[in-house]
């Protein structure tokens, strides 16, 4: 529902509404200390600073909420180091103001760090910086949860166009400007080179025949086939949820959409879900999948699965290059990068079928900032302006180009910003790095110098540059307030034709009555076509 209330105050906040006068105190008081930005970093922070210091403001108190993979750690502790950059322009300016981030909030699941933020915000209790997916934004936005830094961000133009353009249109919500991004990434298919090797499936120029088309669905169905038979425990497995979009992709290499930008809504491409789900139940059927992988736990069993040579395919996600080198799902121990090169082959997520093309998937997560951002500091009301100005500098100085390359390197995401994919490509800075000589706060080098040791690597810039073709592939998840709820359908869905509870068809027919039940969905899904007759898997 929408807060109506909620937006006139964001309309106030972004100075739409002309500022009022507020009694505080012996006397009438201008609502708020609000700095013209100019786009100069140094002289906004310092004006910022300023208006902070005459208030009577010594100290300004943050916190910062993320969540992710165990290597992307830096979407909290980009905002620590954000504050110590701009601490240090005020130490330097004789500003006698510090930021404090009180608190840095890290959990595995975005989607139980959404829901958190999406149940405390209402009650002021959530985090002043919140990174997560862009698909979460719509909904954020809509329910004025987070900040409209549209007006902010005109300023800082050549920062904006630094950005990959369509990041920056996965950061709107009804062409307003409601965060930066943080990072992107691929999801490739991930192929067992000793298992390749065994079972006869040659992988020299393999990733271009995936490109042209050539190697399908129905190819890596054969090959499954075949590494089952030579007693491999599995030809394929995947990532698991409806957080993780990653099997949608079968939607989009089927040829189907998910979005209609003329109708503004969702759509239920009935021919492309009912491949992916004929796909997936023949997987299972055969025994080529595990029938209750979307219940199997990522440490436990997804990845040791994986890393162990107990599947010839797996569908994942560029972070699990780096991920798979600091985690102990080895045996009791990590990879090193050397032995994720030599078993790892990686190309894009095949063509569904014959006249198909292949894709990937992003799903870039973004900077955002609270619409109270700030809330629990001193003379807030008269200085929410000032407050909200100082949040827009930190998510600009958070998006430094080398705050950005540290974060790709170690966690093998994607950069976002052109400077950023420049840096990781310079061999004395990633020496750098690899041996902490940059100037970063003391907390977060402490809390990055195991992943730094494990990750930093040629063998890692390599991959992230070898990579980074696959983003003229991508597709994104739509990012509608109501696709979450789609997500949640599609997952159910999935499940049970895994589990065999479901024929392909019956899975499809539930979609469509789980949709049509809920007043909301069925106002904002469109259900186009129909269950394609004698279609066959494998071709």
């Amino acid at each position: 529902m929408r807060r109506k209330g909620i937006w006139l105050v964001a309309l106030v906040l972004l100075g739409v509404v002309a500022s009022g006068c507020i009694s505080g105190g012996g006397g009438t008081q201008t609502s708020s200390a609000k700095i013209q930005l100019t786009g100069d970093f140094t002289k906004d922070a310092v004006a910022v600073g300023k208006a902070l210091q005459q208030n009577g403001i010594s100290e300004v108190r943050f916190s910062a909420w993320g969540s992710g993979d165990p290597n992307s750690v830096m979407r909290v502790y980009g905002i620590v180091e954000a504050a110590r950059r701009i601490n240090r322009i005020w130490e330097k300016n004789g500003i006698k103001v510090k930021i404090t981030i009180t608190d840095t909030h890290y959990v595995a699941s975005f989607q139980d760090a959404y829901k958190e933020y999406l149940s405390k915000q209402p009650l002021g209790q959530a985090g002043d910086f919140f990174v997560n997916s862009y698909a979460f934004l719509p909904t954020l936005a809509d329910e004025g949860y987070i900040l409209d830094i549209t007006d902010y961000a005109k300023a800082y133009k050549s920062v904006i166009d630094d950005f990959y353009p369509s990041l920056i249109e996965a950061s709107k919500f009804k062409g307003r400007l409601y965060g930066l991004p943080q990072d992107t990434e691929a999801r490739p298919l991930y192929i067992r080179k000793d298992v390749a090797a065994r079972i006869g499936l040659n992988l020299n120029g393999l990733d271009g025949k995936v490109k042209n088309g050539e190697f399908t669905w129905s190819d890596v169905y054969m090959w499954a086939k075949k590494a089952k038979e030579s007693g491999v425990e599995w030809g394929l497995i995947h990532r698991k949820g409806s957080a993780h979009p990653d099997l949608i992709q079968f939607i989009f290499a089927f040829g189907g959409k998910l979005y209609d930008p003329n109708t503004g809504k969702l759509v239920v491409d009935v021919p492309a879900v009912y491949k992916w789900l004929y796909v997936e139940w023949k997987f299972a059927r055969d025994g080529l999948l595990p029938k209750d992988i979307m219940s199997w736990d990522w440490a436990k069993q997804i990845h040791p699965t994986v890393v162990e040579g107990k599947t010839l395919f797996d569908i994942g996600g560029t972070w699990y290059w780096t991920e798979w080198q600091t985690k102990q799902y080895y045996n009791g121990r990590s990879l090193t990068p050397e032995e994720v090169k030599k078993w790892f082959y990686y190309t894009l997520f095949p063509a569904g079928e014959k006249g198909d093309k292949p894709v990937t998937l992003s799903q870039p997560f973004i900077w955002m900032i609270n619409s109270k951002a700030g809330q629990q500091n001193p003379k807030y009301d008269e200085l929410k302006d000032v407050y909200h100005e100082l949040a827009f500098l930190m998510v600009v100085k958070a998006s430094d180009p080398d705050i950005n390359a540290i974060h790709s390197v170690i966690s093998a995401h994607l950069p976002v910003r052109k400077a950023a994919a420049k840096l990781i490509k310079d061999e004395k800075w990633l020496n750098d790095l690899k041996a902490l000589n940059l100037d970063l706060d003391p907390t977060v080098k402490d809390n990055i110098k195991d992943i730094v040791k494990a990750t930093v690597n040629p063998i890692n810039a390599e991959f992230l540059a070898n990579v980074s073709y696959m983003l003229e592939y991508t597709h994104l998840a739509p990012a509608h307030p109501k696709y979450p709820a789609l997500a949640d359908i599609f997952k159910e869905a999935v499940d049970r034709v895994l589990r065999g509870e479901m024929t392909p068809k019956d899975a499809v027919n539930f979609i469509i009555q789980k949709v049509k039940a809920d007043s909301e969905l069925a106002q904002n899904v469109e259900i186009v076509g129909e269950i394609p007759e004698n279609w066959k898997f494998p071709q």
